[in-house]
């Protein structure tokens, strides 16, 4: 990515999932690289798991060359500590104003999906409440398969369908993301999800 001038975005912080590995293809490293230099380019501030190798290393790197600001969990950026995996997402998930995964393992899955839940159920309330895909060389065809076939199958409702947005490109996603309205129904939205004190 070339570019001089800045974009603001609407957004403050995104956080980004990711594999803690680089993977075997030169396009997933490009396209970490490509979205860091997008968030800085755009004036948003990182918000990922602390991992400082794979492609969360090269987003969180890029990122903090780029003078952005980062919080995690390690050592790029702002520290905070976290008792367990669970606080640490539920951390992320608070600090965040968007979520995108850029292709990974079981831990980019798992983080995916669990966000994806979330705001399903009104669990998170951001005021964009969605999860963006980069889909590098189509790595993620399948799971929007499978989420097409489950909506076609009446296990995800067509307007729950709709939480996630892809693109090929890290560019196409953030042009994505800065238009998108969300336009599903919550499956919960009038839950209370906070714990009650004793």
């Amino acid at each position: 990515m070339t570019t001089t001038t800045s974009r603001s975005s609407r957004f403050k912080r995104i956080c980004v999932f990711c594999g803690s590995s680089t993977g075997n293809k030169t396009t997933d490293r490009d396209a970490a690289i490509d979205l860091a230099q997008h968030l800085v380019w755009r004036d948003i501030d990182l918000v990922y798991g602390g991992g400082s190798i794979g492609l969360m290393g090269l987003v969180s790197q890029a990122v903090y060359h780029g003078g952005r600001h980062r919080v995690s969990g390690d050592t790029w950026g702002e520290v905070s500590p976290v008792a367990d995996m669970h606080q640490r997402k539920a951390e992320m998930a608070t600090h965040s104003d968007a979520f995108i995964a850029l292709p990974g393992g079981y831990g980019t899955l798992e983080e995916l999906l669990e966000v994806i839940t979330w705001a399903q159920l009104g669990i998170h309330r951001k005021p964009v409440l969605q999860v963006e895909l980069v889909n590098v060389d189509g790595y993620y065809d399948s799971l929007l398969a499978f989420i097409e076939q489950a909506v076609e199958e009446g296990f995800i409702s067509p307007s729950a369908g709709c939480i996630i947005v892809s693109a090929p490109t890290p560019k196409e996603l953030m042009d994505k993301l800065e238009d998108y309205v969300p336009y599903y129904d919550r499956v919960a939205s009038g839950l209370k999800w906070e714990s009650a004190s004793s």
